[in-house]
């Protein structure tokens, strides 16, 4: 069995201490991999050799191929689920869900000279897919193989300072984007202001980006940023609480978007839209993506979600052209292709 490992943060972690669901160690000391799964307990595992990462000296990873994954919704269903969604916006219910599925393949035995090591895909993202936000975790004793391309931040800390980044809004170009993109993100920027009020002194919260254009590979997005000043006595704890699941990946009002979604999606997201990062105790910082562009391996199957904000606006046929569009380029990357076809990112 492969030791336990994290990269994040551009921190390669080795020499597991501890693991624990308590999310009050994080206020405690030392360097800590975070993983919040959207369904799930915290795992918070604490590393005692943390230096900064190098690029992967293993074999190269050897994935699926594009045509071997199964989605946990077929086009008909989750054009029916965009529908559902526009009829539940209609009666007032609430005004935007997030609609995912889950693609699922099975990991096949990797060949002399090629990799199935999660820390393998996870160098595979780095090259063919980079991001801000990217995190590779390996606790294979606790059932955790994850490898993350995330361009979205979470909440990041430093000391008493949170801060929140939220993605709403894809396009193709820079100059794609819809009035119903720019809806979708000042929505969610405040539903951001809100949970962030929770645990934030008064006054506090400002936003200083509002609607910036991203660049990432293969795709445009729409960024925001909220900011506020901790409370006296909020910690890792309190921000959890306060803000998790993201307001970005489940929709508006928070609670009836979750129920909506618990309603409509068939699989369980597990680490998808859930959050992966890293927390340096003593220093009280840290950074948790928001886990989408993400794949994790269970019994021997690989999973990846993709998704996108329903809105009145939205299309059922745009909507599922936007999920492929997300998908297109990371099922190349996993495949374990050393090259990416023109045309793959558009």
């Amino acid at each position: 069995m492969a030791e336990p490992l994290a990269v994040v943060g551009g921190w390669l972690c080795t020499d597991l201490i501890d693991v624990t669901s308590d999310l009050g160690a994080l206020e405690s000391s030392g360097f800590w991999a975070v993983v919040l799964p959207y369904d799930g307990s915290p795992i918070c595992a604490r590393f005692a050799n943390v230096r900064q990462a190098v690029p992967w000296p293993g074999a190269p990873w050897l994935g699926p191929e594009i045509d071997q994954w199964e989605s946990s919704l077929d086009e008909a269903e989750f054009r029916r689920g965009v529908e559902t969604i526009r009829q539940r916006i209609a009666a007032g219910d609430v005004y935007q869900v997030n609609l995912t599925r889950i693609l699922s393949a099975d990991l096949p035995p990797a060949p002399l000279g090629r990799s199935d090591d999660v820390a393998a895909l996870g160098a595979a993202l780095a090259i063919g897919n980079p991001a801000p936000f990217s995190a590779v975790i390996r606790l294979p004793r606790h059932g955790v193989e994850v490898a993350s391309a995330s361009p979205e931040r979470f909440v990041s800390r430093n000391d008493t300072i949170v801060r929140s980044s939220p993605i709403k809004g894809t396009a193709a170009t820079p100059d794609g984007f819809l009035a119903k993109d720019r809806a979708e993100n000042v929505m969610i920027v405040d539903l951001v202001r809100n949970d962030l009020g929770r645990i934030c002194e008064w006054g506090s919260i400002h936003v200083p980006d509002l609607l910036e254009v991203e660049t990432h590979p293969g795709l445009n997005h729409l960024v925001s940023t909220v900011e506020g000043r901790l409370r006296h006595g909020a910690g890792w704890p309190e921000i959890a609480a306060a803000t998790f699941p993201p307001g970005s990946v489940t929709g508006a009002p928070k609670l009836a978007a979750l129920e909506i979604i618990d309603a409509i999606e068939p699989t369980s997201r597990r680490f998808y839209c859930g959050a992966i990062g890293w927390v340096d105790a003593d220093r009280a910082i840290g950074e948790l993506n928001v886990a989408i562009r993400t794949f994790w391996v269970e019994h021997g199957r690989m999973h990846f979600g993709t998704g996108g904000g329903i809105t009145w606006d939205s299309t059922p046929a745009g909507e599922w052209a936007e999920t492929e569009l997300k998908a297109r380029r990371l099922l190349q990357v996993a495949a374990g292709s050393t090259t990416i076809p023109e045309g793959a990112s558009t």
